[in-house]
């Protein structure tokens, strides 16, 4: 059984109980800095810890998540990681882990095939030429597609908690911001100047300037195409924003929160306070950030700074009676001098690290840090691992 729910109207003071509290969870941050892995992790440890059935969606276009969940023939389709997976890891899991990567032409075709008006109008536009080009390209159609997948698998029913991998920050904004975007098109003047062809014969003195440039340029034949294939598109309108209004209520909703994962570094950091500067702007809730590659904590503690510099200042004295077996007692000196100077310039940057997390901490429920680990994250037991470090 899952843990019991906060309540919502508290902050939670960890990733796990964030986690127990939420239906949707979003994982947003610059490229890079381990957000598909948190994703992933956050996802595994629910699924191993709180049971019911989880699913990590990655609308990411790079695929390393597959990698660490074992999964192969990994797309649009949610596909259980295996069993075995867990077993290697050394866990029985009290729940369900699924997986999913976005497949953006396979969404855009069931989605016109739910919204369109009727059978024939469908596959007219399934059909078009131009409907591979146009629907990859207008409209961030990658982030508007994530949305209304995310919609459609939360709407199903069939999880009970969703962890999403988004695309990279500025790119995730396009992601939060696209359900409104779609609608928007829908009713602007650039689309009714393109269906005007296939309206009608007779344009009106505010749309023949554009005709007139548009067809020396592209040809008539062209702008009928087009015309056509966006007449089909606008049968769709009703379905499109009643969609997309749904969508940003989602978002919204107290069932869905956002974590910010990040680095500590300035270009990333950046990135992660412009994000979450774009979430406080749009009300949307912050659940978490995760702090990955930190450093760690022992570096803060002021003993360990005295034996670091006594190290510097005595290694002459502490090489000199040292068994000479070990080495020349001058460079046994410059190596202990060495190694009480770096956990020194180490401490400092920590003591930065420690200053920066105490400030984040004012944006989110929950600041949690990930540690530099030795090796790469390549496998399920990797994943729990890290995801052990910031789940409780």
């Amino acid at each position: 059984m899952p843990p019991p729910q906060m309540d919502r109207r508290r902050k939670a003071t960890s990733i796990e109980q964030l986690v127990a509290a939420k239906e949707i969870i979003i994982c947003c941050g610059s490229g890079g800095v381990g957000k598909t892995t948190s994703a992933a992790a956050a996802a595994a440890m629910a699924a191993a810890n709180h049971g019911g059935k989880v699913l990590v969606l990655t609308v990411d276009p790079a695929k390393r998540l597959a990698n660490a969940l074992g999964l192969e023939g990994f797309g649009n389709v949610e596909k259980p990681v295996p069993a075995d997976a867990f077993k290697a890891a050394g866990v029985e899991p009290r729940g369900e882990l699924w997986a999913a990567m976005l497949d953006t032409k396979q969404s855009w075709d069931d989605l016109v095939l739910r919204h369109a008006p009727d059978e024939a109008t469908a596959y007219k536009i399934l059909e078009n030429p131009l409907y591979q080009n146009v629907s990859g390209r207008f409209v961030q159609s990658h982030e508007y597609i994530a949305m209304e997948r995310l919609f459609d698998l939360h709407s199903g029913g069939r999880y009970d908690l969703i962890v999403v991998d988004t695309p990279p920050t500025r790119n995730a904004i396009d992601f939060l911001r696209a359900p409104e975007r779609m609608a928007d098109f829908f009713s602007s003047r650039l689309l009714r100047w393109l269906t005007v062809p296939a309206r009608s014969r007779v344009m009106n003195f505010a749309t023949r300037p554009f005709y007139q440039v548009a067809d020396r340029i592209l040809g008539s034949q062209f702008l009928e195409d087009i015309a056509e294939f966006f007449l089909l598109f606008q049968t769709m309108y009703p379905g499109f924003v009643e969609r997309a209004n749904a969508v940003t209520h989602l978002l919204h909703d107290r069932r869905t929160t956002f974590v910010v994962v990040t680095t500590l570094e300035s270009a990333p950091l950046r990135e992660a306070e412009f994000f979450v500067d774009a979430l406080r702007e749009d009300d949307l809730h912050i659940g978490a950030m995760v702090l990955n590659k930190v450093l760690p904590a022992y570096l803060l503690d002021p003993a360990a700074a005295r034996i670091a510099e006594k190290l510097g200042s005595d290694a002459p004295k502490i090489a000199a009676a040292m068994p000479r077996e070990v080495g020349d007692p001058p460079a046994i000196a410059r190596v202990l001098k060495e190694i009480g100077e770096s956990f020194l310039n180490f401490a400092v940057v920590a003591k930065r690290e420690s200053e920066q997390r105490a400030e984040l901490a004012r944006a989110p429920d929950v600041v949690a840090t990930v540690p530099y680990f030795e090796t790469d994250v390549y496998d399920l037991a990797g994943l729990l691992r890290l995801g052990a470090t910031f789940w409780g």
